[in-house]
């Protein structure tokens, strides 16, 4: 059996798989607030049998988390842990931009759907909502806008009469208060941000893409944009499959 786990900024899913590359367990915990005693918890409540694995391998935006994560494992189990970043990728994709500078994710996402027939454009809402461009096998690089839940968390935070606001599907565009205009702002501000950037991507490369969604909003917004969109929640545990092939 396999660990796998993807640590983002908002949250940390570890998941086990075994060796037919079947998801056997996911568990999902807050980033910032990992310890000893949770992760002792975590993999007790979730029987799971630490002496069993026989690889672990991380894609991870949060350094300090995934030194906690490995320093952890690696008093349980006498296997390196891996970071995707780390190990040698030349052998799935071409990557076009500075390596360094490209989160883990966003490499893992590009790998997941790779096929080196098809263009994709990948759309994940994280902390950040974020654009990656796959054209066959070679990552080009990407747009990063600012998350949705950020955003408005932040609105909130800064603006004294605008409460916590819980975004949802809007059918009409002008709000007939505080809470239906923020949300109607959010939604379709996000709609079309998303709808333009698709097509500006599409006008610079002159190609045609197949749009996968992804993250947190990924369920509100794919049936409400424009553009055609395919959802996958498990994209990038299932790049971290395809990656941990390379770990002998």
């Amino acid at each position: 059996m396999y660990i796998l786990g993807d640590i983002g900024n908002t949250e940390t899913k570890l998941c086990l798989v075994s060796k037919k590359d079947r998801i056997l367990k996911k568990i999902i915990f807050l980033s910032k607030s990992v310890n000893n005693k949770q992760l002792n918890n975590l993999f007790k409540k979730n029987k799971i049998r630490l002496d069993k694995i026989e690889k672990v391998l991380f894609c991870s935006v949060v350094p300090n988390t995934y030194y906690k994560i490995k320093k952890f494992l690696s008093k349980k189990i006498k296997l390196k842990c891996c970071e995707v970043k780390n190990l040698q990728l030349k052998s799935l994709i071409k990557i076009k931009v500075n390596y360094k500078q490209v989160g883990s994710d966003r490499i893992t996402n590009a790998i997941s759907l790779m096929n080196n027939k098809d263009n994709f454009i990948i759309l994940d809402f994280g902390t950040a909502t974020t654009f990656d461009v796959l054209i066959k096998n070679t990552y080009y690089g990407g747009i990063i806008a600012p998350g949705v839940k950020l955003s408005l968390n932040t609105l909130s935070d800064k603006a004294t009469l605008i409460p916590k606001i819980h975004l949802k599907r809007m059918k009409k565009v002008i709000g007939n208060n505080t809470i239906s205009a923020v949300r109607s702002g959010f939604f379709w501000g996000y709609a079309g941000l998303i709808d333009n950037i698709i097509n500006l991507i599409k006008k610079e490369t002159r190609k045609s893409f197949k749009v996968i969604i992804t993250g947190g909003f990924s369920n509100l917004f794919k049936n409400s944009i424009k553009t055609k969109a395919s959802h996958n929640q498990d994209i990038t545990i299932k790049g971290l499959i395809k990656i941990s092939k390379l770990i002998k």
